[in-house]
């Protein structure tokens, strides 16, 4: 007969959660600071497509 699985502790499942939660803490602040950049024209290694409205009017 199926027998039922063991309760899991409070602090495996904090620990788990708070490693997920920094993974996600760590890729929005890099969402953010090559966002800062692209805005003030820094960025190096980021290419993205520019309207070509605003390159005829320059």
């Amino acid at each position: 007969m199926a027998q039922p699985k063991k309760k899991t502790s409070k602090s495996k499942r904090d620990k788990r959660r708070a490693t997920w939660k920094g993974k996600a803490r760590l890729q929005a602040q890099r969402a953010l600071s090559l966002g800062k950049s692209i805005l003030t024209g820094r960025a190096e290694g980021f290419i993205y497509p520019q309207a070509e409205e605003e390159e005829e009017e320059a």
